[in-house]
């Protein structure tokens, strides 16, 4: 009789040092999630009110996602506007087709530099990243079209301005279909993946893309060597 007593005690006390350990687990989470809300709307008030800064500031870089020469032309005009601010083109048309343009143009080429790892919207953003971060860019202007609306602009949004760097878009028309197709699929798709990698990027460091090019280094002789094609509505002829 005693030894069911004893065990009973024992199971009491067992259940309620349970419950006492179950409630300061309890509140240790409501804790430790009260911080975590804490610090995430902080991160974000800070990042809300360096984009403001960042919206303010004149343009220190551009960027242009590949998909049409059209787009090539025009930053070429834009660059002699801008003859001191670097110019990112994310893969774009071919390195001979793109120092074309610019001779043709007479635009300055020292500050423009291509980027050939990219094979999407998402890419243009996960490597241009990088080199803007390098470059200290706090406000860039990114060259598109209105056809690759809203994608290009919401991940632009996303990636680049989960750290600090305000996107301002300026759209080239095309005529015809250019490159980009756009798709509520495919629009959907991106964006839960840019939003993922907005927070991921908070810690790690995307590759550095290995296939970079200055506009000044193209090199002609071999291009017209081995021959090259350009896109039809940039009206270029290789030499």
């Amino acid at each position: 009789m005693g030894q069911k007593k004893g065990k009973k005690q024992k199971r009491s006390d067992w259940g309620r040092n349970a419950r006492k350990a179950g409630s300061l687990a309890g509140r240790i989470a409501a804790f430790a999630l009260l911080v975590l809300t804490v610090a995430f709307f902080s991160w974000l008030l800070s990042y809300t009110v360096a984009l403001q800064s960042a919206a303010n500031r004149p343009v220190d870089a551009i960027l242009v996602l590949g998909g049409s020469i059209k787009r090539e032309m025009y930053v070429a005009e834009l660059a002699k506007q801008y003859p001191q601010t670097p110019v990112l083109i994310s893969q774009g048309s071919p390195d001979p087709c793109i120092w074309l343009i610019f001779q043709r143009a007479k635009a300055p080429a020292p500050q423009v530099l291509l980027e050939k790892c990219a094979q999407s919207t998402f890419d243009n953003f996960y490597f241009s990243l990088p080199i803007l971060q390098r470059w200290q860019v706090h406000k860039v202007k990114v060259i598109t079209s209105p056809t690759h609306l809203p994608r290009a602009q919401w991940l632009a949004q996303i990636i680049l301005g989960s750290h600090g760097i305000w996107a301002d878009i300026d759209l080239t028309p095309e005529i015809g279909i250019p490159g980009n197709r756009e798709s509520p699929l495919k629009t959907g798709i991106d964006v839960i993946r840019s939003l993922i990698w907005a927070v991921i990027s908070q810690f790690v460091q995307p590759p550095a893309c290995s296939a970079l090019t200055p506009l000044t280094e193209v090199d002609m002789q071999q291009w017209r060597t081995q021959g090259f094609t350009c896109e039809y509505q940039g009206h270029v002829t290789p030499l």
